[in-house]
């Protein structure tokens, strides 16, 4: 039986910026026998952000909901993974990171809903943001990049030791003056550099100021019923367990996505493949797209593979059901093409 509202918050940001990492660091903070949920949502299809979070302690519950639909206007989804996990895990604090090309007012608007209202306390809304993409049109003329930084409560400033000059000033400048519509609603900034890990400890300021209640714009609170909305799913409704993906007769899953002028392909491989480590490194080097995250069976162990703007990080993980990589690209994808270099840098192994 639920006793009190479960406090949540929502931590947004563009692709890249760096939420796992942070909710890593998050983690590393929990005290002692409580129980943390986290309900992760992907642009791509075959979820990966779940193996890299896994490891991270005791008594953390990980749900993923991939392909982006967890900030449909619908929702539908949300509801049903909020509510699996909150039955499964009955959590002393939620957080939930939507997909980077998602629609954070849509994930807010629906928490602020009356059939959560007993629920679900909303604490503040976090935005990751590199403060160096603010002079670039191609984030800051972006809709979702700017949606992210109107609903946030607290502004994380992430990479900061690679910031040069006024380049944190203009950042919180553009904020201050690009969403007059906030009024009152001012938001608090932070910076944490791109050395920052789980190890690294964040500011006693930082995790005070997670646990403010969320000062939702006004629009928030009064969502447009219409007979396209969806019924509240009870809290207590739980669907059956999600089917795990269905793999081809190679042994492989395929899987592609598209929106927000963005595209994704992901692959799933199963237990018996095993990729060369460093005939990755150069496959992934010669690639010239927006994003990949990977999670492989090696000839050197697991590996976790995380590319933005060309930087690469690649982290050693302790156990994985399969193997799984994602790339999202501003063009469409050459599948046919990428799935082959795959092949190519991977063997079957026997059992």
């Amino acid at each position: 039986m639920i006793l009190k509202p479960i406090p949540t918050n929502v931590i947004t940001g563009f692709l890249g910026v760096g939420k796992t990492s942070f909710i890593k660091q998050l983690l590393a903070t929990k005290p002692e026998g409580e129980t943390w949920a986290i309900l992760v949502n992907e642009f791509g299809e075959v979820g990966i952000d779940g193996a890299l979070l896994s490891g991270s302690g005791e008594s953390i519950e990980i749900r993923e909901v991939a392909g982006g639909c967890l900030c449909c206007a619908a929702s539908v989804p949300m509801q049903v993974a909020i509510n699996q996990l909150i039955a499964k895990a009955k959590p002393d604090r939620l957080l939930i990171e939507p997909t980077g090309l998602g629609h954070p007012q849509e994930v807010v608007k629906l928490l602020s809903q009356s059939h959560y209202q007993n629920v679900i306390a909303l604490k503040s809304t976090v935005c990751l943001v590199d403060a160096r993409k603010v002079s670039d049109e191609r984030y800051s003329g972006h809709d979702i990049f700017n949606q992210q930084l109107r609903v946030a409560d607290i502004v994380l400033a992430t990479k900061s030791d690679l910031y040069r000059d006024r380049e944190f000033q203009e950042l919180t400048d553009y904020v201050e003056h690009a969403f007059p519509s906030k009024g009152p609603k001012q938001s608090t900034f932070f910076l944490l550099s791109m050395l920052a890990n789980a190890q690294t400890s964040l500011s006693a300021q930082l995790l005070a100021s997670l646990d403010s209640a969320a000062k939702l714009p006004k629009k928030v609170f009064s969502p447009q019923k219409s007979l396209l909305t969806p019924e509240p799913i009870s809290v207590f409704e739980i669907e059956p367990a999600l089917v795990e993906p269905e793999l081809d007769e190679r042994g492989v899953l395929v899987k592609h996505n598209s929106g927000e002028g963005f595209y994704s392909c992901g692959w799933v491989f199963d237990l018996s493949y095993e990729f060369n480590f460093d005939e990755v490194i150069n496959f992934i080097k010669s690639l010239d797209v927006t994003r990949i995250k990977a999670v492989l069976i090696t000839d050197e162990g697991i590996a976790g593979f995380n590319v933005i703007d060309g930087e690469m990080s690649v982290v050693e993980l302790d156990d994985t059901m399969d193997s799984r990589l994602e790339i999202i690209s501003l063009s469409t994808l050459e599948v046919d093409k990428l799935e082959a270099q795959l092949f190519a840098v991977s063997k079957r192994i026997s059992f």
